[in-house]
């Protein structure tokens, strides 16, 4: 056994019970905005309904269209961007890792060495070569006491990161979402339009073949024919447009999903339905879904994450304590070489006096992007309050705008019934119908893309309010997770960290994850 002296116990115990007592650098403070306690939008009190759906977590079960639920689950399956944020989690968690290292000693080596000696002395009585093996094998350890705080605030700062890495996986979920069930309806809706488009094409031919007849035979001006021909060919170069937007919105959602671009046969069933939803399902009173946004979330945390590194830069302008052993065993194959150990321990104290002002600075830069990402999340929290209002604002005009044009839309149908009864008669000429014609096709057209531009504010609403941040797949997928650990030893790295239970909201509280 070693013995360690006196003066040295007594040092190694100071130290010992010192060591991360201090913790240089602000404590975090959570950078709240005081309005948005008192905060609510009139217009989102307006669509809102606190009755909770089958799944607060699922909002776009609302529309109750099982094929749009099968390709969110297909894209939480799939999804790249999504994908790529699950392993920002564990990269996170692997930098957690590296940080919580810094509690136990830093250097811990091991080294061994065989050297051989071909020694010649020349001159003297009796010359002779000298022809032998040195080995020598050591081990030396050292660790520097976190005095001030250095390797405590590391760590606070990866482990909030790691949290705000879960919070944009979390937050991407949110846009997928939004997005899937945006691009969803908007594919609706082209299809939708192009059967508007068609049908009104296929009823102005026959307006036009009429036309055509009649100028043959006599009975009618080339005025006539001309105008027809030209509304029923402006309309029938409406569908070429149309059914290019019907394949675009289709191959961005098979890339959403993580399919190749293509035909997606499922969407065959409900094809050009749009529902119409008049009302938002709220779980929370808006300002606390605000702030629940895992967008605003991962904006706190990495405001926390900022605020330790201060320490860190901190712990800089102060000594360092380190403790350094050694143990080295040396042994030679010259004859009459002793063999010997030697034991070699002690405190060591390091500290950079003249720096020339860069460990200051680098403080004021730690504490200048902190600065910079508490104004990003004050003004973050301001934009989600502007998307929830704006949302809902716009909903209340699409749905008073739907009521309009749906009226409209039936007045256009009974007009060209009338105009195309009192042409037959005589009553009045060919012009009346095309007007009522051309009426038609752009009241139902309007009305339909007032339709979608209603579904997508319900749908930015949602998303403005944080909504569908859950997801039952893993982090990892199954076949990502065996690729990563036959290239690496991941350990238990890539196991899932625990989830909130059904129907809960976003964690809120930070810790250690990874002890």
């Amino acid at each position: 056994m070693v013995q360690i002296p006196g003066p040295s116990r007594l040092v190694l115990l100071i130290a010992l019970g010192v060591s991360g007592c201090v913790r240089v650098g602000p404590d975090f403070q959570a950078p709240g905005e005081a309005w948005v306690d008192g905060w609510h939008s009139p217009a989102l009190e307006q669509v809102s309904q606190p009755r909770p759906p089958p799944d607060p977590r699922q909002w776009w079960q609302v529309f109750a269209d099982p094929i749009l639920d099968r390709l969110i689950a297909e894209a939480d399956a799939n999804n790249p961007d999504l994908k790529i944020a699950g392993l920002r989690v564990m990269e996170a968690r692997a930098q957690l890792g590296i940080a919580q290292s810094g509690r136990y000693p830093q250097l811990q080596q091991a080294s061994a060495d065989s050297l051989y000696f071909d020694h010649n002395e020349s001159g003297g009585r009796n010359p002779q070569d000298r022809h032998f093996w040195q080995h020598s094998a050591g081990f030396d350890i050292g660790w520097e006491l976190d005095f001030w705080g250095r390797f405590s605030r590391a760590i606070e700062s990866a482990d909030t990161a790691y949290f705000a890495a879960q919070a944009n996986h979390a937050d991407v979920l949110v846009l997928l979402r939004a997005q899937m069930a945006d691009s969803y309806f908007a594919l609706r809706t082209a299809e939708a339009r192009l059967r508007i488009a068609r049908d009104n094409a296929r009823l102005q031919k026959r307006s036009y073949e009429i036309t055509e007849r009649l100028f043959t035979s006599g009975e009618s001006a080339e005025l006539d024919l001309q105008q027809a021909k030209t509304q029923y060919l402006g309309t029938l170069s409406s569908i070429p447009e149309l059914e290019s937007q019907v394949l675009r919105t289709r191959n961005a959602l098979s890339v959403l999903i993580g399919r190749p671009p293509g035909q997606l046969p499922e969407l065959a069933e409900n094809e050009g339905l749009i529902p119409l939803i008049d009302r938002v399902v709220l779980q929370d009173v808006p300002a606390n879904l605000l702030l629940r946004r895992p967008d605003v979330r991962a904006a706190e945390l990495q405001v926390a994450a900022q605020s330790a590194q201060i320490g860190v830069a901190e712990a800089d302008l102060y000594p360092s304590l380190s403790l350094l052993g050694s143990i080295v065993w040396t042994a030679s194959s010259l004859d009459g070489a002793p063999d010997s150990l030697d034991l070699i321990g002690g405190p060591s104290l390091r500290w950079d006096l003249f720096d020339h002002g860069r460990i200051k600075n680098n403080v004021r830069v730690q504490d200048a992007r902190l600065q910079q990402l508490i104004v990003a999340y004050q003004d973050g929290v301001r934009q989600a309050a502007r998307e929830a209002d704006d949302a809902a604002s716009s909903l209340i005009k699409s749905l008073e705008r739907e009521r309009i044009l749906g009226e409209a839309a039936l007045s256009a149908e009974r007009s060209l019934t009338l105009a195309n009864a009192q042409y037959r008669e005589g009553y009045s000429d060919f012009q009346r119908v095309l007007d009522a014609q051309r009426a038609l096709f752009a009241q139902q057209d309007a009305y339909l893309v007032n339709r979608s531009t209603a579904v997508s504010n319900l749908i930015a609403l949602y998303k403005a309010l944080g909504g569908g941040w859950y997801s039952e797949q893993p982090l990892v997928d199954p076949t990502t997770r065996q690729q990563m650990q036959q290239r690496t030893d991941w350990g238990d790295v890539l196991d899932e960290p625990s989830r909130p239970p059904a129907g809960a909201s976003p964690p809120e509280d930070k810790g250690s994850s990874d002890e």
